[in-house]
């Protein structure tokens, strides 16, 4: 019984820090259509940041706190500066941001005096389910990543700048005539989806510990999870990171983890024959 609610709670914790992970992605690649490579090292800013408030402050939650408000801030520096000449240019966007990806994650290759070092989790420990010892902060990752696409959601649904921004995103020529500023609906929500990168960065390093490919690692199955649920929406790649988390994180308990990788990947390029917009996804003329 204990190695089955073991099992439960550490298929559940991965597939949320996945999904926490894809949430930036969804709404950068999945809501914008822009094909951001960068996106990896801006989940590694975060974890950057949260690092060196907290060797700064003796905070690790202040370092959490500041990740989203610096990654989101250089986010739009890069959108007004660089991003926004490439839109409607997928194959520009992509070798642009994969040039700002590589500079960023060398940048902070150069800086680390190790290969990796850790950061103290804000409630570190266990606790008991069952007689099966649990990690305290991965319960807080699962709570706050039902809590963040909650606000997401409302954010998005519920709020006339959510309005705006998905009539920019839906139809801008319309959206702009109606007087809504494109520009600053396209800076904002590049901002908007770096900042939940940032902060998914600054949750996931005290479990995954702060490497300078941090980033980089997780980006396949990032973009695998968006491709799957689908663009043209933000919950589509959520759904499809649960596509991909909970039967691989759940197979690796039983098989070898990178049989499962190959099993649910065999199963992504099957779904996508079948389905090739993804399970939400919509086509878009423009």
């Amino acid at each position: 019984m204990e190695g089955l609610i073991r099992g439960a709670f550490v298929t559940m914790s991965s597939t949320s820090v996945l999904v926490l992970l894809v949430l930036g992605m969804a709404v950068i690649v999945g809501m914008m259509r822009v094909i951001n490579m960068a996106q990896g090292e801006f989940v590694l800013l975060g974890a950057v940041t949260a690092f060196v408030v907290q060797n700064l402050t003796g905070s690790t939650i202040l370092g959490m706190l500041a990740a989203p408000i610096v990654v989101g801030a250089l986010g739009a520096l890069l959108e007004r500066t660089l991003v926004r000449r490439y839109y409607g240019n997928p194959s520009g966007a992509l070798l642009l941001t994969f040039a700002i990806g590589f500079l960023i994650r060398e940048v902070v290759r150069s800086q680390m005096q190790t290969q990796s070092t850790t950061v103290t989790a804000p409630l570190p420990g266990y606790f008991t389910v069952g007689g099966a010892q649990l990690e305290t902060w991965r319960m807080v990752i699962i709570v706050a990543t039902v809590l963040i696409i909650a606000g997401c959601w409302l954010a998005l649904t519920r709020t006339s700048i959510g309005l705006k921004v998905r009539a920019t995103l839906d139809n801008p020529e319309l959206a702009a005539a109606t007087g809504i500023s494109i520009n600053a609906m396209y800076m904002g929500t590049f901002a908007f989806g770096s900042a939940l990168a940032g902060l998914a960065g600054g949750l996931i390093v005290p479990i995954q510990t702060l490497y300078p490919d941090l980033g980089l690692n997780n980006l396949t199955p990032m973009f695998i999870s968006v491709f799957i649920g689908g663009l043209g929406s933000l919950f589509g790649p959520l759904l499809g990171a649960i596509f991909i988390g909970l039967p691989q994180y759940g197979l690796a308990l039983v098989i070898s983890s990178v049989l499962a990788q190959v099993v649910v990947l065999a199963a992504a390029i099957l779904l996508l024959r079948i389905r090739p917009n993804g399970l939400c996804g919509k086509r878009v003329e423009r």
